[in-house]
């Protein structure tokens, strides 16, 4: 009997053994999965919802390491208007690898005022890490860098005015090449 045992539990080992190895395999890549912002994305998360809520938070959705475009529009403002459809296509599309908020100014003015607005729509860019995005050439898009008087620091990178759908999926995906 003791030979019969012993057999058993040698092949019990032979399973036993490559599977665990199998489950600290994919555990190890889900933790980095997680620690790189590669986070499962639901269509359900209000953080990747187009429309902003008054729980807005920029460090919440800089968590998740995409490239972040918030845009500040109202309802009455044509060009906002114009770019409304523009914003849902480039936000389904690029669900998971960049997040796209609409603020509405009107509705969240608390939120505005924590951004260089002075015209609708404004759009502020960050890059994966959460940085402000600086384009390699500004001047492409008339871009805007904001900085700090005192420390120079690099604030906010705005652009004032509507975008196209092209241009927008050019500036994510220099975002997502930094």
């Amino acid at each position: 009997m003791d030979n019969i045992s012993t057999n058993k539990n040698r092949k019990r080992a032979k399973i036993i053994i490559p599977l665990i190895f199998v489950l600290i395999i994919v555990g190890i890549w889900f933790i980095k999965d997680l620690q790189k912002g590669n986070i499962p994305i639901s269509v359900d998360n209000p953080d990747f919802a187009l429309h902003a809520e008054e729980d807005f938070d920029i460090e919440t959705l800089k968590s998740y390491g995409l490239p972040i475009i918030i845009d500040f529009g109202a309802d009455y403002c044509q060009p906002c208007k114009e770019m409304a459809p523009i914003l849902e296509e480039v936000n389904q599309e690029m669900l998971g690898k960049a997040i796209v908020k609409f603020v509405d100014v009107e509705k969240f003015y608390s939120i505005a005022e924590e951004y260089p607005v002075s015209v609708i729509p404004t759009q502020v860019f960050y890059d994966a890490k959460g940085k402000p995005f600086v384009l390699k050439d500004p001047g492409a898009y008339n871009m805007k860098a904001y900085s700090m008087k005192d420390t120079g620091e690099h604030v906010f990178t705005t652009h004032e005015g509507g975008l196209t759908k092209k241009q927008l999926l050019e500036i994510i995906a220099e975002m997502e090449a930094n």
